[in-house]
């Protein structure tokens, strides 16, 4: 499959590297493509990978991977191109953060819209499932904990697109928690700003959530 990653920090970086690990043509969707960082990261992801614009990331993909940061999200998406992106699943790992003077950061958006949300608003004709919203980079693929394998929430409009995000969710090596439509993003990013609290209040952040059952 070829996967557009669009945003080239920490998270897409990582996502990226997971995704050519299993096999996947990854594209790097940045601003700067030039940067030796990023061609670093290509040489060390390997032949599967490579750098370019988002709206040439975003041509490429057949699946799309929304990992910027919120207050860059809007103007990726424009750089992206909607058009680009009609028809195809987009998983959104971004969460709506906005910076506080001290301490960690607070939510923008909650109780009755969501980032999620928004995203889908702004790329209508794509399939917008959240997910990997709800821990940090080092953890998204194959997560090692002694409690066994953490689950992934995730949240969709359409069942065919969160049944893929699902099967990559597993792929990755996570147990996955389906919680329906997109507006149950606004339950999932509080439980993403729960996993920042906690980390900032513990100083470490090797944690993530799993669903007990009885």
């Amino acid at each position: 499959m070829k996967v557009a990653i669009l945003g080239s920090g920490t998270v897409g970086q990582a996502l990226g590297r997971a995704f050519a690990a299993l096999g996947h043509d990854v594209r790097l969707g940045t601003r700067r493509p030039e940067d030796d960082k990023l061609k670093l990261w290509v040489r060390e992801t390997g032949s599967r990978a490579s750098v370019a614009s988002f709206g040439e990331a975003a041509k490429f993909g057949e699946l799309a991977v929304l990992a910027t940061a919120w207050s860059g999200t809007e103007n990726a998406i424009k750089l992206a191109d909607p058009k680009n992106l009609a028809g195809k699943v987009v998983i959104d790992v971004t969460n709506p953060l906005k910076h506080m003077p001290n301490g960690p950061p607070a939510l923008a958006l909650g109780h009755t819209d969501s980032g999620g949300e928004q995203v889908q608003r702004w790329l209508p004709d794509a399939k917008v499932v959240k997910a990997f919203n709800t821990v940090g980079a080092p953890q998204m693929f194959k997560p090692n904990f002694p409690g066994g394998p953490p689950d992934m929430f995730i949240a969709g409009n359409d069942a065919g697109a969160r049944k893929t995000v699902a099967d990559i969710c597993k792929a990755f090596g996570w147990g996955v928690i389906d919680l329906g439509g997109i507006e149950s993003a606004r339950y999932l990013e509080p439980v993403g700003m729960a996993w920042v609290v906690h980390g900032f209040r513990s100083n470490s952040w090797n944690h993530a959530f799993k669903i007990l059952r009885k």
